[in-house]
């Protein structure tokens, strides 16, 4: 089947890289930010060893929970299945099940944090390990469904193709979230 040149699933190269490379040079500098906060955050990052194993963990796994979704909602406009009606069961469905991922992935991070602190030697208690990782996963993970959402149907308005921007859209606000959200909490959480 023949696509057409203006639809949504265009593969000119560019097309392609004229709607992405000014978006891409946008969120380089978006993500600065969150190379900063951690530069920032550096004193408490040495002295609880811990939350700097943690945040790979934390930023990568917010950015994939907005992959997950900005690609599940992406499929469903190019199938024609969605309108982002709010009565959408099938919506509803999709953010209750990132919800559900990300409880269950923060959880796992602060445990498996805790055997290895634990095992090494360096480790935060449990319960300051869970609170701080699941407040900063459930708030980034709430963010990436909005930015999710907000990326897709965008895109889908504009008439760009949504699999070539909502990724990398979720993904580096996320990581900016993400780092923000988790050095805050664990500051909070510490009372640094």
């Amino acid at each position: 089947m023949m696509v057409p040149s203006g639809s949504l699933g265009s593969w000119e190269t560019k097309k392609i890289v004229s709607n992405m490379f000014p978006l891409l040079v946008v969120l380089c500098a978006i993500v600065l930010i969150a190379g900063i906060t951690l530069e920032d955050a550096e004193e408490m990052l040495n002295e609880y060893g811990i939350l700097a194993v943690m945040v790979p963990t934390m930023v990568d796994m917010g950015g994939n929970l907005g992959a997950i979704l900005s690609s599940r909602l992406s499929t469903r406009f190019h199938l024609g299945t969605t309108e982002l009606d709010p009565k959408d069961k099938v919506l509803w469905a999709n953010v209750a099940a990132i919800l559900a991922l990300a409880a269950t992935i923060f959880t796992a991070l602060a445990v498996g944090a805790y055997l290895l602190g634990a095992f090494l030697g360096f480790g935060l208690p449990l319960v300051t390990l869970l609170t701080i990782s699941l407040i900063s996963g459930m708030s980034v993970a709430v963010i990436a469904i909005v930015f999710s959402f907000a990326a897709t149907y965008a895109s889908y308005r504009l008439g760009i193709d949504p699999d070539d921007t909502t990724i990398p859209i979720v993904t580096n606000v996320v990581d900016v979230f993400g780092m923000v959200i988790f050095i805050g909490v664990s500051a909070i959480v510490l009372g640094l």
